[in-house]
């Protein structure tokens, strides 16, 4: 090494960041934040649970209410990004007619079209996203699902190797 170049440990020992101890630091802080903003939020919505044909924030994005980066739709599935990513493409795939199904654990046999449905457009939306290596389709249920929105709903992740386990 020449007396120019800095080795790794200098390089990196006065600058909490750069150092290997100061990233782990700085990544475990956001994801912490990140995991626990989600635990409140679910557990809020969860402390005043809606009923069954309340209106949720998802009832109006359907409607065009509040604006939403669409990314498919059709006559019984709206896709669209997520607010707050958690993987380079996050997309949120939700069914246009709730139907009294706020929640995977409220399904019943009647609902078995749309929850195909909504598996078989994330797999659309995967192929349109580019996510030819692989994704992830979570469904969050109830307060330790952190399930924030009482509109069933499924999660598409992907551009990003993910781990195992999830969560």
């Amino acid at each position: 090494m020449s007396s120019t170049s800095k080795s790794p440990d200098r390089a990196t020992a006065n600058n909490p960041i750069e150092s290997p101890n100061g990233r782990i630091a700085v990544l475990t802080s956001h994801f912490t934040t990140t995991m626990s903003s989600e635990k409140e939020s679910a557990l809020a919505a969860a402390a005043a649970p809606p009923s069954a044909d309340s209106p949720t924030i998802f009832d109006k994005i359907i409607n065009k209410e509040i604006p939403a980066k669409v990314v498919y739709e059709d006559d019984k599935v709206l896709a669209f990004r997520d607010i707050a990513p958690q993987a380079p493409t996050h997309i949120l795939l939700i069914p246009k007619v709730k139907d009294g199904l706020t929640g995977l654990s409220k399904a019943e046999e009647r609902h078995c079209e749309i929850l195909g449905q909504l598996l078989y457009t994330a797999k659309l939306v995967a192929k349109l996203e580019g996510l030819e290596d692989g994704f992830r389709v979570v469904i969050n249920e109830g307060p330790n699902g952190c399930q924030s929105v009482y509109h069933l709903h499924v999660h598409l992740l992907g551009g990003r190797q993910m781990n195992w386990p999830p969560g």
